[in-house]
């Protein structure tokens, strides 16, 4: 299996859930959607969205088929009604059989902080911090990925300026909550962002800056993160 760009890539060894369902085309270049079921230390499963070309579809993406893939998370803005939604997948760009022997989920990413932090603590006093981190791709695009930090992480996260350049390592995660509508009702929603273990800060935030704004600037920029308001705010424990 190739590498894959090293400000964005993720490995998830899992179990294929459902069969893939037609997503888009691009240059007449089908691509198909479906469920992995990656397992927890927990013995829980996060139920995370992956994109896939037809050129690697092979038989690998099967109901119940164990396969490793490797890729990016990406995300793309969704209008629903009117306002824009923030989607988020993993991008496959190489798939294979299932190894035992890998860590079934890591994620390493490069990006801007384009959010100011929010430092918070859950209903069981756990620390945590919401992270929006952008991180450039190719063709002038920037992909806009939410973040967990937690414990001393998120005290040191919580002070992060927007702009600053961070490096992230941690894990895809799935989560369920409950969500209020405006008539009053609850829906439940799930929520897909990386879990981080570790964060460091890549450069200073002043010679970062003006490298962020262009990132913001290029697609957009983070004028459409009301599309993140579907992640809500208490989380009750995760393993």
């Amino acid at each position: 299996m190739t590498t894959t760009t090293t400000n964005n890539s993720v490995t998830l060894c899992g179990v294929v859930r459902g069969e893939p369902s037609y997503s888009h085309e691009v240059f007449g270049e089908k691509f198909y959607e479906v469920n992995l079921a990656v397992k927890r230390l927990s013995g829980m499963d996060d139920l995370l969205p992956v994109s896939v070309s037809e050129h690697l579809m092979g038989d690998y993406f099967v109901d119940g088929k164990s396969v490793t893939v490797k890729g990016q998370f990406r995300s793309y803005n969704k209008i629903v009604g009117d306002h824009s939604k923030l989607m988020l997948t993993v991008f496959v760009r190489d798939v294979g059989d299932f190894d035992p022997s890998v860590n079934p989920n890591t994620m390493q990413l490069t990006g801007f902080v384009c959010k100011q932090p929010i430092y918070r603590t859950t209903p069981f006093n756990r620390e945590i911090c919401d992270l929006l981190v952008a991180v450039n791709r190719q063709y002038n695009k920037s992909d806009y990925i939410p973040c967990i930090v937690w414990g001393r992480n998120a005290r040191f996260a919580e002070h992060l300026a927007v702009g600053t350049q961070v490096s992230v390592v941690g894990r895809v995660q799935s989560r369920n909550y409950q969500k209020r509508l405006e008539d009053g009702t609850f829906v439940t929603r799930t929520a897909y962002e990386v879990s981080v273990g570790k964060i460091s800060v890549v450069v200073e935030h002043e010679t970062s800056q003006n490298a962020a704004d262009d990132i913001l600037q290029s697609d957009g920029g983070c004028l459409r993160l009301d599309a993140c308001a579907d992640n809500p705010a208490p989380i009750v424990g995760l393993n």
